[in-house]
Order: C-alpha cells, then sequence, then structure tokens
C-alpha cells in the first residue's frame, strides 16, 4: 500500500511507461485477437485498461477526465494508446493537486470492501500488470514483437548481446 505521493508518482511513472510500451506495439487487425471465442479480445483488454483508471478512482473522489468505463472500444490501436497516455497523465495530475499523503489513509467503499487510497492505488497498478499480462499472450498469438517489461522478451536478447533462454 503506498503511503506517500511520491512513493505512488515514482511507481506510476514507471508502471504506466509499461503499459505504453505494450499498448504502441499493437495495431488495428490485432484488436480482434481472442484465446477463444466469447471472451475478451486484446481491443476490449486494452480499453479495459484505459478506462478502469477512471472507473477505479472516481470511486476515491478523484474528479479527472477519462474514458468512462461503458466507453466504446475504439476502432484503431492509436486511440487506445492515446487515450491511456492522456487518462494516465491526468490521474497523475489530479492526484497531485487533490491529494496530500494523508489522504493516502483515507478510506471508501470498493467493490463491496471498504479500502485506503493508498491500496487502491496499489491495486491500480497490479490491475495493469494482470491485464498486460494478458496481453503479451494474445499478442504472441497475433504475431506481434512483445515489449521486454520486467526483463527483455525473446525478440530483445540479441539487442543487449545474449543468447536468448533455451525454450
Amino acid at each position: 500500500m503506498f503511503t506517500t505521493l511520491k512513493s505512488f508518482e515514482e511507481s506510476w511513472k514507471h508502471e504506466s511507461a509499461m503499459t505504453e510500451s505494450i499498448l504502441d506495439v499493437l495495431t488495428d487487425e490485432s484488436l480482434s485477437q481472442a484465446i477463444v471465442p466469447n471472451h475478451r479480445t486484446l481491443g476490449r483488454i486494452a480499453w479495459h485498461i484505459v478506462t478502469t483508471l477512471h472507473e477505479m478512482l472516481s470511486r476515491t473522489g478523484l474528479v479527472f477526465e477519462a474514458p468512462h468505463e461503458d466507453a466504446p472500444v475504439p476502432a484503431t490501436a492509436s486511440a487506445i494508446a492515446e487515450s491511456y497516455r492522456q487518462a494516465s497523465k491526468a490521474l497523475s495530475e489530479a492526484i497531485r493537486q487533490q491529494w496530500t499523503d494523508s489522504t493516502l489513509a483515507e478510506t471508501n467503499e470498493m467493490y463491496g470492501d471498504t479500502w485506503p487510497k493508498g491500496l487502491t492505488l496499489t491495486v491500480l497498478i497490479r490491475h495493469q500488470i494482470h491485464h498486460r499480462g494478458q496481453m503479451t499472450v494474445l499478442m504472441r498469438q497475433a504475431g506481434l514483437p512483445v515489449p521486454g517489461v520486467y526483463g527483455p522478451s525473446l525478440e530483445e536478447w540479441s539487442s543487449i548481446g545474449m543468447e536468448p533462454p533455451v525454450v
């Protein structure tokens, strides 16, 4: 759980950049990739990450501009990526302007439970991590290169002068 705005800002800067790197690889054609019929597509998961920023943080009373959870999935990958960039920046600015370190201990009703705001921010980041993992599987199925997130991806080992791990 975050107890200072500075610790959140540092984590958010890193995590949102990794999310952007994943979103930037998506193509319009890849947005329809699904693991099996009747499950979320790659585009739907990407858009879910975008809309969750407002959906989750608006429950804490934070006010900022971002797509709402019922907003339709854009038709282009670039629109999803740009929406994320704008929403992520707006979220960061709103937290800096509307909250203090002591605000992070305040609680809100969250999905049938009560969470401190600092926990909500932690869950927000972990939520993105979870869905980025789902996206990388679908990206491989769609034939897209996968950016390394917490280490090099298969495609990146050679760029750092190393052999990829044996599969």
